[in-house]
Order: structure tokens, then C-alpha cells, then sequence
């Protein structure tokens, strides 16, 4: 079982989370000016690398709030638990 981080609750099983995709994704700032490949750009193109990956997460049977990791995709460990809403801590290192 993995033990994912909540910056706000502590190292809980993973069975109290909801994946909630890649992090660090901005709505657009002017929806109607978006055109119907762009709308498919946003909507369904993530990056999907092998390494580390910024992942938002939900704390469904906990404090219920969101917030961002940074996990490895090849070993399954989470580095960082940080809050939604600020940037990536690690944002500078090389992966």
C-alpha cells in the first residue's frame, strides 16, 4: 500500500485519495476565443513521462482539499507534498 503525504494531514494510505491528474494546469483565460483543437489540447493532451511527474491529488475521506506532488512514475514514490496554488518546489532541479 502506499502512503501518500498530505501537506495538511500527514502520510495517509492511499485508499483515503482520489488522483485528480496532472498538476499545473491553468483553465484559459478567454474560453470563447479557444478553437476546437485547442479545447481538445486542453482537455485531453498530459504529459506522461517516465520520472517524475508534478500529480494533483484530493484528500477524499480526510480534510477533503487538494494539493500537488511530485511522484515517480517508474519506482511509484512520492517526493513532494506541497499545496495547491503554489509552485513546484523542486521546480529548478533536474529530474
Amino acid at each position: 500500500m502506499l502512503l501518500i503525504d498530505c501537506p495538511f494531514c500527514g502520510k495517509r494510505p492511499e485508499i483515503e485519495f482520489r488522483y485528480a491528474g496532472q498538476a499545473h494546469i491553468s483553465r484559459p483565460v478567454d474560453p470563447n476565443a479557444f478553437t476546437d483543437d485547442a479545447w481538445a489540447a486542453y482537455l485531453y493532451e498530459r504529459s506522461n513521462p517516465a520520472g517524475k511527474h508534478a500529480e494533483r491529488w484530493h484528500h477524499v475521506h480526510g480534510c477533503r482539499r487538494f494539493f500537488n506532488t511530485v511522484r515517480n512514475t517508474v519506482t511509484n514514490k512520492f517526493s513532494i507534498s506541497y499545496p495547491s496554488g503554489t509552485s513546484r518546489p523542486d521546480a529548478g532541479k533536474e529530474s
